[in-house]
Formats: structure tokens, C-alpha cells, sequence
């Protein structure tokens, strides 16, 4: 498998990013108006999801303000007489609801790798979204396009220990990254129980009895915690040691845990999967294919 271009695409992070933002007011982002049945949603659209509470909050701003900010479309890749939806779907499905015939556009001429990458960032600047969809996001502009923390740092306005304190959240097993969809959990919450080899009893002690992040914090870094397998040993980690083990399972979006010999001149790292799917990718990245 072709690694991914490590400097991005031709047009640049930063391009795509003034497209997804039409108010920025270049001149290719002159708007016009188009019917709104010549406009199609994209089928390889990475947002699955539109809750219908969003929807009908979108539909009545619409119908009270209009559209404030224009879609992005590009022309029908098919062939067909109309145009495909590049960033604001879900403006488009409100404004059907509202029963609007027209709707303001900005048409650009996308490939298919760049749309993918232009839906990507559209999502990740919602406001709505959870620090699950929002890590997942920056992980599938690292991995599709080889973006790295910091460029996404500098283009995205954010600091590169936000994304690498989400991506770190990745690491953790599938049912507290459901807790902390759901909002059983904070994103604070689940930084602490990162560090853990065996976060969910923690994690179910957050919920039960609604502790606080400092309170999680503080029984994370207690030796043994009351039904963990977690050795105390693991608490006696360095400062150092666990910060690499944090970047590790970054990189890896897997539980990475370092361990040490006693003499102090070799130790062991363990990679925990969680499917194989994940073994698949695993040994990918090992073997230099992906």
C-alpha cells in the first residue's frame, strides 16, 4: 500500500480551509445562487448522523435569518446537471424542511480526496461535536492524508496538546469511549483513566458516584484501586515513561504500556488491540505498509 504524502495535498491544508469558510471572502469564493433540487448530498459523506432536535433548531434559524453562510458544492462528479454538496449538509437538509427553493453556494472544483478532507474539517469545527468525534476526526486527517499534530495544530487554531490529549482518549477500550459519548463522562474524566491498564472500574466508579475530575485524577494515581487487576507498580511510573506511553497510544490509537527491568538496561512495550482489525493495522504499521 502507497504511504500517504506526507506534505499533504497540492492545494494545501490552508486552501481547503478557506473554502470550508466563504466568509473569509477570497475572490474563489464568489457566491451564487442555485435551486435547491440542482443540489445533491454527497454519498461518501463521512457524517452518518443528524439528530432530529439539531434539524428542527437549524430549521426554524432558517426560517427566521435564512442562510448565513453559504455550502461549498462542486459539479456532479456523474455527470449529471446539478451539484454535490461539499461542506453543509446539513444546512441543505434544513432548508428543505424550511421549504426554501434557492440557496446560496460557493462552487469549487473539488477531487474526491479533497472533498473527503474538506468534510473531515467541516465536522471537526462544529460545535456540537463530542471529544470522541473530534479525536476521530484528527485522526482520519492524520491517517487518510499524512497530516501531522502540529500542521492541524497551526491550521486549525488549535494547540498541538489539544489534538494529542484527544487522540490520546482513542486509546481507550470501546465501552468508556461510549460512556464519554454519551456524556457519562467528561473529556477531563477520561484523560485520567488514560495512564490505566485497566480503565473501567474507574471509569464505572466516575458514573456511580458522580466523582469529579480532580477526584478521578487523584484515584487514578492511587496504587491500587479498589476491583482493578492494575499492579501498583504502574502508579510508580515515571512522569517521562507515561508521557511516552500517552504519545505511543496516540500514534498508534491503541493502550501502549512501557515497562522497565529492575537493572534498568532493557524492559518491555505491550500493545493491547481490541479487535482484529486492529491487529491488521498493527502490523501494518509495523511492517511499513501503511
Amino acid at each position: 500500500m502507497r504511504k500517504p504524502d506526507r506534505k499533504g495535498l497540492g492545494r494545501g491544508l490552508s486552501a481547503l480551509l478557506v473554502d470550508v469558510d466563504p466568509g473569509q471572502g477570497s475572490e474563489s469564493t464568489a457566491v451564487q445562487t442555485l435551486p435547491i433540487d440542482q443540489i445533491t448530498p454527497n454519498p461518501d459523506q463521512p457524517r452518518r448522523t443528524f439528530t432530529e432536535s439539531d434539524l428542527d433548531d437549524l430549521t426554524r434559524s432558517i426560517r427566521e435569518k435564512g442562510i448565513i453562510q453559504p455550502l461549498i458544492v462542486r459539479p456532479d462528479p456523474t455527470g449529471a446537471s446539478a451539484y454535490q454538496i461539499v461542506a453543509g449538509e446539513r444546512r441543505w437538509r434544513a432548508a428543505q424542511r424550511a421549504q426554501l427553493h434557492e440557496l446560496p453556494v460557493v462552487i469549487r472544483e473539488f477531487n474526491d480526496t479533497e472533498v473527503l478532507e474538506v468534510a473531515i474539517i467541516e465536522n471537526i469545527q462544529r460545535s456540537d461535536l463530542n471529544a470522541v468525534e473530534e479525536a476521530r476526526g484528527y485522526k482520519q486527517l492524520m491517517e487518510k492524508f499524512g497530516h501531522t499534530q502540529e500542521k492541524l495544530a497551526e491550521a486549525l487554531g488549535k494547540s498541538r496538546s489539544h489534538i494529542a490529549n484527544l487522540l490520546r482518549l482513542l486509546s481507550l477500550p470501546a465501552p468508556v469511549l461510549d460512556m464519554l459519548v454519551e456524556g457519562q463522562l467528561s473529556a477531563g474524566h477520561a484523560r485520567a483513566l488514560v495512564p490505566l491498564a485497566d480503565p473501567m472500574p474507574l471509569a464505572n466508579q466516575i458514573v456511580q458516584q458522580r466523582l469529579s475530575v480532580r477526584e478521578a485524577e487523584k484515584r487514578a494515581k492511587t496504587p491500587v484501586i479498589p476491583g482493578t487487576r492494575q499492579p501498583s507498580a504502574k502508579a510508580k511510573k515515571d512522569a517521562d515513561t507515561r508521557s511516552l506511553e500517552g504519545d505511543l497510544s496516540a500514534a498508534l490509537g491503541l493502550t501502549v504500556s512501557i515497562t522497565h527491568r529492575s537493572d534498568g538496561q532493557g524492559g518491555q512495550i505491550s500493545v493491547t488491540y481490541r479487535d482484529l482489525d486492529d491487529l491488521d493495522r498493527l502490523c501494518g504499521l509495523l511492517s511499513g505498509e501503511n
